[in-house]
């Protein structure tokens, strides 16, 4: 019987997982730059890091893979904090521990001090994935249709409408990711209807799983394990060895992840100046 080779949670991981979704964030930067040029949203890559610039207060103006790729230097840290501070924004890394050790000496040096834990997951996948929990067979999942990038962006939208305050500015954030060069949207229907969205970005084999969510009267049905399933699938079939998504440490997210053969490489750490 033959087995699958064990993925190691180690450097080389850590740098397929990072830089995944470094580059999935900088297709966003690059397509929000486009849609809205007067964002002013920009990246940058510095010691093999990607900084990111969407705008004051995005989630995404921060940095990916910070100490991973290279040696952090104190003229590299200054490069950071001046491309964030000239345009008004905190300066904020997200860093894996796999990072070189001198970057946390450097981090403490300078006055960051630790904001926000990442669970960081992923799985092997290859054709035929099956997911296990049982679903409603008539919620079907599929690669939205040219043309199809506002259904999918109203959709992700009324399925954050309740737990978003400006509806505006999330509708304005899914049309921008499912624009984004790289960007797979999927919409997961029920009798045709869409009811649930989701998103899939693919780097160097590692297909990025993101963008989940399902409109009120579509929950508990199994939209989003049907999403899961055809992105998986999808990913496999495009050459891809594993899938990666993030959630909060314990929370019902990671659970969900981990009963779909997720296991946590990593907890990442969110530094702010």
């Amino acid at each position: 019987m033959n087995k699958e080779p064990i993925t190691f949670s180690d450097l080389p991981l850590s740098r397929r997982l990072e830089r995944a979704e470094a580059r999935g964030n900088a297709y966003f930067v690059e397509a929000r730059a486009e849609h809205s040029p007067e964002s002013g949203a920009q990246w940058i890559e510095v010691a093999g890091a990607y900084a990111m610039f969407d705008g004051v207060g995005s989630p995404l103006t921060q940095t990916f893979g910070l100490g991973v790729f290279d040696p952090v230097t104190q003229t590299d840290m200054e490069k950071l904090e001046e491309f964030f501070q000239q345009r008004g924004a905190q300066v904020h890394h997200e860093v894996s521990p796999m990072a070189d050790a001198s970057l946390l000496a450097l981090l403490n040096e300078r006055g960051y001090h630790p904001i926000e834990l990442t669970s960081v997951m992923y799985r092997p996948i290859r054709r035929g994935v099956r997911i296990a929990s049982p679903r409603d067979e008539k919620v079907q999942a599929r690669l939205i249709r040219e043309g199809e990038e506002e259904l999918w962006a109203q959709t992700a939208a009324k399925g954050w409408s309740e737990s978003v305050e400006f509806t505006d500015m999330i509708m304005e954030l899914m049309y921008i990711t499912a624009k984004r060069p790289g960007g797979l949207s999927f919409l997961a229907e029920l009798d045709g209807r869409p009811i649930a969205s989701g998103a899939l970005l693919i780097h160097d084999g590692v297909a990025l799983l993101a963008g989940a969510s399902t409109i009120p009267e579509g929950r508990k049905q199994g939209a989003q394990l049907a999403l899961l399933e055809s992105r998986l699938n999808y990913a496999a079939e495009k050459g891809c060895d594993l899938a990666m998504m993030c959630a909060a440490p314990g929370s019902a997210s990671q659970r969900n992840a981990e009963r779909q053969g997720f296991r946590i490489a990593y907890t990442r750490i969110k530094w702010e100046l």
